[in-house]
């Protein structure tokens, strides 16, 4: 999967490296582009690796590991388990959030809360993920995950609004798929628009909440 973006001995190596560190089972799983994403196990755990890729100029980990220690405490996302470097490159390793991604979950009423409210947690602390409206990055299970803030930052946030917007307010495939599976309408749509806007004036979250209730 990674042949011709990483040398096999330098994979290897890294292989080595995650081993002499406790992980075990080490395999592709995916690849970015800023990145190669492994899974592997750490005692009983499932976790996620993400190394740098090496035609990637772009270090943005050691960003990413202190907004996740950050958020750690509010479950918002998976906690991290490492962040270091090995022959230049970063990596990161966090638990694995189990569930699909958004696009294939049954999603219940109760995710819909979960994800409003993890998602103004992260307004509240100036953090805007920057990739929530795309849908890729919320993981349904068991939780609600939000995951990658590789491109998150300490900047003015539009996590709700993007996340509202996606669900409901957007013509694309998750609200489609929100619409059919709660039968919302027109009316239901124009009180979203309102409460959103109410959102973005006052910072309450209660009147967004009291209308996803009637979900």
């Amino acid at each position: 999967m990674f042949d011709h973006l990483i040398s096999k001995a330098q994979l290897e190596r890294f292989y080595s490296r995650l081993k002499s560190l406790g992980f075990e089972e080490t395999q592709p799983y995916a690849k970015g582009t800023t990145s190669l994403i492994f899974r592997a196990r750490l005692d009983e755990k499932n976790v996620i690796i993400k190394l740098q890729r090496p035609d990637s100029p772009r270090q943005n980990f050691e960003r990413e590991a202190r907004i996740i220690k950050t958020i750690e405490p509010f479950g918002v996302t998976p906690p991290l388990v490492a962040y270091g470097l090995f022959e230049g490159l970063e990596y990161l390793i966090r638990e694995f959030a189990d569930g699909e991604i958004i696009f294939h979950a049954d999603l219940e009423k109760r995710h819909l809360f979960e994800i409003a409210e993890k998602a103004a947690l992260l307004d509240r602390l100036g953090i805007d993920h920057g990739q929530i409206q795309g849908g890729k990055h919320i993981i349904i299970g068991e939780r609600v995950y939000l995951i990658d803030f590789e491109k998150a930052g300490w900047r003015k946030p539009k996590n709700l609004t993007s996340a509202m917007a996606m669900l409901f307010l957007s013509d694309n495939y998750i609200s489609r798929r929100v619409r059919r599976r709660f039968g919302i309408g027109e009316d239901f749509l124009g009180e979203m628009r309102e409460a959103v806007r109410e959102y973005k004036r006052t910072g309450k979250l209660s009147g967004l909440l009291r209308l996803l209730s009637r979900l």
